[in-house]
């Protein structure tokens, strides 16, 4: 019967998972809100799929935290690790210290004692490394310098619970019920530090002498699922050691990915043990959800939602202050301090080990377990509103100024962008003699690019008034270079209606869309790896043994193949089911004719090692098409 149950459990989680996380993401909230959203609904308070012991089943979804921080680990090298001394104990020692002063005294307000408020100010302190790094993550904001700056305050709030666990027990008031703990809290001061010292020195050196031999010879056995299990059993190990001492499994997880981050295995182990982190973490968030107690909710919804609110006003100002002290850009601000602005995962082991040492009473913890998981179920929607609604009015803000007046006279071509892509097409068409206007909306650019005797202009494309004073009632072509798909679609609809003479050549970051801007009206769209790819793809040819001449032919060929199907397939676009019928016949047929040139060209005999771009001139191609041998060809060797 029980194992009927654990299937029963296993079956709902998933379908939960499968159910939600598509419907969220489709609506543009994140796995994470998705995963939260389903485990409130699955829960024991709504629908009742899962029982009142989905905290048991927390404590392992737990361990995903755990490989997550392993992982994160195994990216950082020790000289990185280092280069971020500074912001770890500077930004995040400043952030907990500074959450916790506050927070205690908001607690002493609501005439709780000294030790209680102390208690619950350094528990609220910390935030979540689950929910923050993936949904970081998945908005591929973890490079930034918000990124990198909430990463390290992470990191530091990890270390944080040492000191916590250990400060925890003197701050008890209240009778003890049981007699269990967390970590060896019977040994004396000094015995507990030698202790941790003891296992975090033997991470290290387990991780540098003992466990590189270890999967050197675990993978000589040839066998990858046995890679996959020493992997899991290391992680399982450190969780177990670092458990025994009272310390936080996933610091001592993410000291031996650091420790591991140099070994010759570390990609093997990133692979072996990514979809264990996303499985766990994707439980992890669905267990939190189902977590959140709604009768408590019911019972006191004013006091709940009023603590909720002052948590995360709190935790923005300190965020907000201490990244104004530290230079982050207004930006890179808003979103650091939304981003850490809940409470934290560790809140739920630090709840449990203040009940058991009688720091804390069960109301209290019943109140702010409440309270922390609805603030970490906050998260996503706390960073949509702040990249939707925040910081486009902060751009606007911070950009507003007067557009800058264009003196270039008429030119053929108005280049909307000019960043990376838009400064290949400005040079191109400037060596060949032709006039350019830039316009760019993003000021830091513009200022960058005059360092180099670039003139650009600034501007917003998607201003009708801004493109005429450009000269786009004069101009020849539009190219748009801008790397927004919505900003590009507007652009193309504005200049089809107010600009209809305009040829208007776009940038597409892929397939679906360049379909997009075709259907909106644009002339010619270059997809934006297509070049680079057909380039990569000639080069490969030639290091496999083909001449240059046959390489550069049929690069060229799959060049005018698929961008012809890609304007055949234009108006299918949106017919899911004729589209990829056609898409198939016409990729079937891309391929006989490469086959066909390539039985052709071995007929023929020509052969010619001077490099052509698939780019290069149409008088190239005519050479190639009449017979005539081209006239840089070099003799058969």
């Amino acid at each position: 019967m029980e194992e009927a149950s654990l299937l029963h459990q296993a079956f709902v989680f998933l379908f939960a998972a499968v159910v939600g996380v598509p419907i969220a993401k489709h609506l543009g909230l994140g796995s994470v809100l998705g995963y939260l959203i389903a485990g409130i609904l699955i829960g024991p308070f709504v629908l009742g799929l899962v029982g009142q012991d989905v905290n048991d089943i927390m404590h392992f979804a737990e361990f995903g935290v755990v490989v997550m921080l392993f992982l994160i680990g195994l990216e950082l090298q020790p000289k990185k690790l280092w280069k971020l001394r500074m912001p770890i104990l500077g930004l995040g020692g400043l952030q907990v210290v500074l959450s916790t002063i506050l927070i205690t005294a908001v607690a002493l307000l609501f005439d709780l004692r000294w030790q209680m408020a102390l208690a619950i100010g350094l528990i609220l302190a910390l935030s979540s490394t689950a929910i923050v790094l993936q949904t970081l993550s998945e908005k591929d904001l973890l490079r930034t310098d918000a990124g990198k700056s909430a990463f390290s305050v992470l990191l530091f709030q990890d270390i944080a619970v040492i000191p916590m666990l250990t400060l925890m027990p003197l701050l008890a008031t209240l009778p003890v019920e049981t007699t269990k703990s967390i970590g060896h809290t019977e040994l004396e001061a000094w015995q507990q530090a030698a202790l941790v010292f003891v296992v975090i020195s033997g991470i290290i050196i387990s991780g540098r002498y003992l466990i590189r031999p270890l999967f050197n010879w675990i993978a000589r056995t040839g066998l990858r699922e046995i890679f996959i299990a020493t992997s899991l059993l290391l992680v399982i190990s450190i969780t177990i050691a670092m458990e025994m001492v009272g310390l936080s499994p996933a610091l001592g997880a993410f000291l031996a990915g650091v420790v591991l981050a140099e070994s010759e295995y570390r990609h093997e182990l990133e692979v072996g043990l990514v979809t264990f982190k996303s499985l766990l973490l994707g439980l992890f968030f669905i267990t939190v959800g189902a977590s959140i107690n709604l009768e408590v909710l019911m019972q006191s919804p004013g006091l709940i939602a009023l603590l909720l609110v002052l948590l995360i006003l709190i935790k923005i100002s300190v965020l907000m202050l201490l990244a104004k002290q530290f230079k982050m850009s207004l930006i890179e601000n808003m979103l650091f301090s939304f981003a850490l602005a809940q409470g934290g995962e560790f809140a739920f082991v630090l709840f449990t080990f203040a009940s058991l040492n009688g720091v804390l009473s069960n109301d209290i913890i019943s109140l702010l377990t409440v309270v922390v998981a609805l603030s970490m179920a906050l998260t996503p929607l706390l960073l949509i509103v702040c990249e939707k609604l925040i910081i486009p009015r902060l751009s606007y803000g911070k950009e507003q100024r007067e557009f800058d007046q264009v003196d270039d006279g008429e030119t053929p071509v108005i280049v909307a962008g000019y960043g990376r892509f838009g400064q290949i097409v400005s040079r191109i068409l400037r060596s060949q003699g032709f006039n350019t206007t830039l316009l760019e909306y993003d000021a830091v650019q513009i200022d960058l690019v005059k360092r180099f005797g670039t003139k650009a202009y600034y501007g917003d494309v998607t201003n009708e008034e801004v493109l005429r004073v450009a000269g786009a009632d004069s101009a020849k072509m539009m190219v748009i270079a801008v790397g927004n798909q919505e900003k590009t679609l507007k652009v193309i609809e504005l200049c089809r209606k107010h600009f209809p003479h305009l040829k208007i050549f776009s940038r597409a970051k892929g397939r679906r869309e360049a379909f997009e801007q075709r259907k909106a009206g644009a002339d010619f769209v270059m997809r934006e790896t297509l070049g680079s790819a057909v380039i990569l793809g000639r080069e490969a040819l030639i290091a496999l043994g083909y001449r240059k001449y046959q390489a550069h032919r049929t690069a060229k060929a799959f060049y005018h193949y698929d961008s012809q199907h890609l304007e055949e397939l234009a108006d299918l676009w949106g017919d899911d089911k004729q589209y990829v019928i056609e898409a198939a016949e016409r990729a079937e047929m891309l391929e006989a004719v490469l086959k066909a040139d390539l039985e052709d060209r071995q007929a023929m005999g020509r052969s010619w090692n001077t490099p052509v771009s698939p780019e290069s001139s149409d008088t190239e191609s005519q050479q190639s098409g009449s017979g005539k041998e081209p006239q840089a060809e070099s003799k058969e060797s």
